[in-house]
């Protein structure tokens, strides 16, 4: 079995568990932040919506610089409403899902290479970039959100199991 068909049904398993949590923020706390140094909740939101849209450049193009020299840098996606964060998540699900489902073995197993500001951040495999910088990096951030939305005591979606709001085996 290729790779990417091997990783597709947990992409799409994971992205519907983040679909139902971005689904959860309401449009009155994306202001909110449990501490100073603490993202928005709106921004982690669009952290979260944007994450899956990473595999296009990751198996696009051979690397990516986040604040190329002489270009403008990379900006981060701030969506204002739960419908904005919804729209930028399905756009880029979509987007990253055809651009893993369209790689090869051979291309995934090729080194990319994140840069900042023209010195190398990481580089690494395709696959261990699909793995850690996507897959992995979203379900973190996704586990945060669902702290904002505890301590704003808004119903946290079941996702590997039951959780406290919904949900029995």
């Amino acid at each position: 079995m290729p790779i990417s068909q091997a990783i597709l049904p947990e992409f799409d398993q994971e992205m519907a568990n983040t679909r139902k949590s971005l689904e959860r923020v309401p449009d009155g706390k994306f202001t909110w932040k449990p501490h100073d140094k603490s993202m928005t909740m709106g921004r982690l939101a669009s952290h979260c919506a944007e994450i899956p849209g990473w595999l296009v450049p990751t198996i696009g193009q051979e690397e990516l610089d986040l604040a190329p020299p002489g270009a403008p840098p990379f900006k981060p996606s701030i969506a204002n409403t739960t419908e904005e964060v919804l729209a930028i998540f399905d756009k880029n699900v979509a987007d990253g899902r055809a651009a893993l489902a369209g790689a090869s073995d051979e291309h995934l197993m090729k080194t990319w290479t994140l840069l900042m500001t023209g010195r190398t951040v990481l580089s690494m495999p395709r696959v261990a970039v699909v793995r850690g910088m996507v897959m992995n990096h979203l379900i973190h951030h996704r586990a945060q959100l669902g702290v904002y939305l505890r301590l704003n005591d808004l119903p946290v979606p079941a996702l590997y199991g039951p959780s406290a709001d919904e949900g029995t085996f």
